[in-house]
């Protein structure tokens, strides 16, 4: 038999009226006739936070919202295992943990010291062990305080080195989540969004030394601690980015590029830009600044520059802070 005869040879595809089709096929709807299976939801934790409320700007920016919730630590405590009961995890592909308890100086103290061992430690713990067994996405925020600040630029393979207990929380947060088979930790540095940040500090201090009625002449800044600011806006676009672009799962270093400065130096950028009066920023040591502390202080990284070179090699470019920095005085 030659299997090559075109006489013997079985014509593909095999027209319908001639096929054997199953009960099942028979029964099964038309394609046209079937309802999609909805997307697989995002949770976003700690949507208070200066993070939180750009990621949640962005979501609604881009028509996607709906597939969101939000949740805040006073409906949803993630160090809490009884709390993950609430909710149903099938439904959810991504969790952007954008939580955090980031009083440097109080973790310091008996009192801060557990709550944010909770809060950045045993939070992201249990959270990546949900995400683990239910398949899901964590998109977690690391922070340049996980190095002790001897390099001059951090890269991602860089080993963790905290000095601080804030320090400490987080590298053990960043570990704990590294545990998910998929994750992607962010690491930023110097955060400025929506709430309470070091620019709008400075921005009332310039109004105040610009207004002859004030009794402030000046204002002294630390000048020898070294990094770049991370605009909220710039990171929840890059943790999008990582998402939609299924890049490979690890840590990114996600901070502003472009120079980098002092805290003095942005301090006199802010100063400059609201009043003209930059030059009554004077420049001081973090020694020195600190040394009248009746509270502990926390010990901070001389340089918190972190290398872009691994964001940018899955196609995502950080905007340059200073000229972000411009945009955003100008909103203030």
């Amino acid at each position: 038999m030659n299997l090559a005869d075109p006489e013997l040879a079985i014509q593909w595809p095999i027209p319908l009226d001639q096929a054997t089709v199953s009960e099942a096929d028979l029964n099964h709807p038309m394609l046209a006739d079937v309802v999609p299976m909805a997307p697989r939801r995002t949770l976003v934790t700690g949507c208070n936070g200066q993070l939180g409320r750009a990621v949640r700007a962005l979501a609604e920016e881009r028509g996607v919202a709906k597939d969101f919730d939000f949740c805040e630590i006073d409906t949803f405590d993630m160090s809490d295992p009884d709390a993950y009961a609430q909710y149903d995890w099938s439904l959810y592909g991504t969790v952007i943990n954008c939580g955090a308890y980031t009083a440097v100086d109080k973790a310091e103290t008996p009192e801060g010291r557990v709550i944010a061992w909770k809060a950045n430690a045993t939070g992201p713990a249990l959270l990546a062990r949900t995400c683990a067994e239910h398949g899901i996405t964590l998109v977690h925020v690391s922070s340049d305080y996980v190095f002790d600040g001897t390099a001059e630029v951090h890269d991602e393979e860089e080993p963790l080195s905290p000095l601080s207990v804030y320090g400490q929380t987080k590298a053990a947060g960043d570990i704990a989540v590294a545990g998910c088979p998929r994750h992607y930790i962010m690491r930023s540095s110097w955060v400025i969004g929506e709430g309470h940040n070091f620019v709008k500090t400075m921005k009332a201090l310039s109004d105040r030394v610009a207004d002859p009625e004030d009794r402030l002449a000046q204002v002294t800044v630390v000048d020898d601690q070294l990094g770049r600011l991370t605009f909220t806006r710039d990171m929840a676009e890059a943790i999008f980015h990582v998402l939609d672009a299924k890049a490979p799962y690890g840590t990114y270093d996600c901070t502003g590029s472009g120079a980098v400065k002092s805290w003095a130096d942005i301090a006199r950028a802010v100063f400059e830009a609201a009043n003209g009066n930059g030059d009554r920023v004077v420049p001081v040591s973090t020694a020195d600044y600190y040394a009248e502390a009746s509270d502990p202080i926390a010990p901070r990284p001389v340089h918190s520059a972190l290398d872009l070179s691994k964001l940018e090699s899955v196609g995502f470019h950080m905007p340059d802070w200073e000229e972000e920095l411009g945009e955003y005085i100008k909103t203030l």
